[in-house]
């Protein structure tokens, strides 16, 4: 797992620009921790910073391939999990190979199939290539988007990189946000491409963008599509079983130690338990990792969204599976420390997280970084699966919109309820979500016959994994790079994704339960009491402690009038947040109270050009 950076300019030599190219590369330390490494030739210039998992000595980036015609040169980030199928197709092709990385498998598979490598690959990648034989850069993204990538169209050419900041550190880019950036940081809806920064963009997953002297090009190589499905139950959970002994078995390739991060709920216990019975048959302990809050168990109230805490079925799954176990317990003080939330927002290069939810899955992530440097995770089965609550919620299924925004409001409250009413006005925020889901949900094919409830579910399906997992995989990617951990996502697999999208809800659901083709795939390895859980999102502190630390930080706020963030937030409306009874502090004010510190924070860091225009 690495961080990717690069400069194409047609009209000069690099050569002479090797300082910017350091400074670019230099923003993607905490991706590659482990090694450094530069190259240019001519109107191209390439750099990395690398987190070695894969032939720890052999693997080296840039990778280049001398030819007759000119160079290749590789800067790749990811893991291909069936590269040893690869690599054995390409040998029997007459390529000869001087290491046994993962990388040098997708330089060469590059050489002999060009960008239709990318629809060869399973696994999470974001990988750029400078072919010198057709002065052409060809940029190629994952079909989930797991891993990040981000690209900036010069007059003569183009910046590219893992994160924003390493583009932002050219100084072609400008580091703006016009007013559709900020209607993308407060609705939640993730606009395919979209990279928030003016004139920035991302590379979308399935998609290849390819950069010549005659401009760029975007190719499509992947997409979610609806196939008519017809296996029956038993055939249905079979099948998924069989897919995920397969993927887990693949993400467990490492030359590092590797571990699970572990809930207590569905996902992560399936997923851990399948890893410690297949390590069992080599003789090897698989390790496990749980966040919990200090006095959570004890103390927990149930509410809306979490009816039991995390760590009586975390044990259950440790015991089951005799992993080497170890609960990660955080204060209320480590989650408000303004230097956890500034190292989370440059993490991300943006205000747009989940408040105390990504300080603990920062300090979680530093935390098994100490022990191991590959996680897996169980993130993104919910929405594979149909696990979260808006699934089976009849006012978020009926919504002409996300359906997750009709709960977001209910739970929490309006998210832009911190801004300034002039700006909320101008942003329209309502119009701008209904004109995100009358496209995402344009190309959705209906199935003949096809009932309009079993239509409707599968546009919700679509809208999950399309739009909500890619903010979500977002987080988890930059929260735990800035650490140097990779985490891989088994759910996340093509082959699963496409099998469970095209499974009838009747089945997803067979049960009356959410994830049920999952539950019963799993059912002969996890705990009864993980069988029987109803679902719980990520856990949130319930100390009251944590909200008065956010107040505090809100009042040292309020005393410098003077600060840019008073420009987006409304003034007043924070100082009443900061002044409130500690009971008084709903979910929805917590969350303004941590917006408004996000927002600030943001604006102390990157010094960005707001425009409302």
């Amino acid at each position: 797992m690495c961080g990717i950076t690069g400069w194409v300019s047609f009209d000069r030599d690099l050569r002479a620009e090797g300082e910017t190219l350091d400074a670019m590369t230099e923003t993607m330390s905490c991706r590659g921790p482990d090694d450094r490494g530069t190259w240019s030739e001519g109107p191209a210039a390439l750099g990395h910073r690398r987190l070695a998992i894969i032939d720890l000595p052999g693997g080296r980036q840039p990778m280049t391939a001398a030819t007759p015609e000119g160079t290749v040169a590789l800067v790749y980030s990811g893991e291909a999990y069936n590269f040893t199928e690869l690599r054995r197709e390409l040998t029997g092709r007459g390529h000869g190979f001087s290491t046994d990385s993962d990388t040098e498998v997708v330089l060469r598979g590059y050489l002999e199939w060009g960008a239709e490598l990318a629809g060869r690959l399973n696994g999470m990648y974001a990988f750029a290539v400078w072919d010198g034989r057709h002065d052409k850069l060809v940029m190629i993204r994952d079909r989930m988007g797991i891993k990040p990538f981000y690209y900036y169209p010069t007059p003569d050419g183009v910046l590219f990189g893992s994160e924003p900041k390493a583009i932002l550190a050219n100084p072609l880019a400008r580091a703006r946000v016009r007013l559709d950036g900020l209607r993308e940081l407060f609705t939640f809806v993730k606009t395919p491409g979209h990279a928030i920064w003016d004139g920035m963009h991302e590379v979308e997953p399935g998609t290849v963008v390819t950069v010549d002297r005659s401009g760029l090009r975007r190719h499509v190589y992947w997409q979610l599509e609806t196939r008519p499905q017809t296996d029956d139950r038993d055939t249905s959970v079979a099948a998924v079983r069989t897919l995920l002994d397969d993927i887990v078995r693949r993400q467990l390739v490492a030359d590092v130690p590797r571990c699970t991060l572990l809930s207590g709920g569905l996902d992560s216990s399936a997923m851990t338990a399948l890893a410690a019975r297949q390590l069992a048959e080599h003789g090897e302990r698989v390790r496990s990792f749980a966040v919990d809050f200090v006095g959570q168990t004890d103390h927990f109230v149930a509410d809306e969204l979490r009816a039991t805490p995390d760590t009586p079925f975390v044990h259950d799954v440790a015991r089951a599976s005799g992993t080497d176990h170890r609960d990660i317990v955080l204060d209320a003080q480590a989650l408000a420390d303004l230097d956890v939330r500034a190292k989370v927002i440059r993490a991300r290069d943006l205000p747009m997280g989940f408040g105390d939810m990504d300080a603990s899955l920062y300090l979680l992530f530093q935390a098994v970084r100490e022990h191991s440097t590959v996680a897996l995770s169980g993130e993104s089965a919910d929405e594979v699966f149909g696990g979260y609550l808006q699934f089976f919620d009849e006012e978020a299924r009926n919504a002409d919109t996300f359906p997750w925004l009709v709960r977001f409001s209910r739970d929490f409250g309006d998210d832009a309820d911190v801004l300034r009413p002039d700006l909320t006005e101008a942003m329209d925020l309502e119009a701008y979500v209904a004109d995100g889901y009358r496209t995402a949900v344009a190309g959705i094919r209906r199935l003949d016959g096809e009932s309009d409830f079993e239509y409707r579910m599968r546009r919700i399906c679509h809208l999950h994994l399309t739009r909500f997992v890619r903010v979500l995989l977002d987080r988890k990617d930059r929260t735990s790079m800035a650490v140097g951990l990779e985490v891989r996502v088994p759910f996340c697999d093509h082959r699963l994704v496409e099998y469970v999208y095209n499974t009838p809800w009747a089945l997803k659901s067979f049960d009356g339960r959410e994830k049920s083709l999952l539950r019963e795939a799993t059912a002969d390895v996890i705990p009864k009491s993980v069988y029987d859980r109803v679902k719980s999102p990520y856990p949130s502190t319930q100390d009251p402690k944590y909200a008065v630390a956010l107040q505090d930080h809100a009042k040292d706020l309020l005393a410098r009038p003077t600060h840019p963030v008073f420009d987006l937030v409304d003034a007043e409306r924070l100082r009443r947040a900061a002044h409130r009874d500690t009971p008084q502090i709903t979910q929805a004010s917590r969350r303004g109270l941590e917006r408004t510190l996000d927002l600030a924070l943001w604006l102390d860091l990157y010094s960005p050009e707001v425009s409302f225009s």
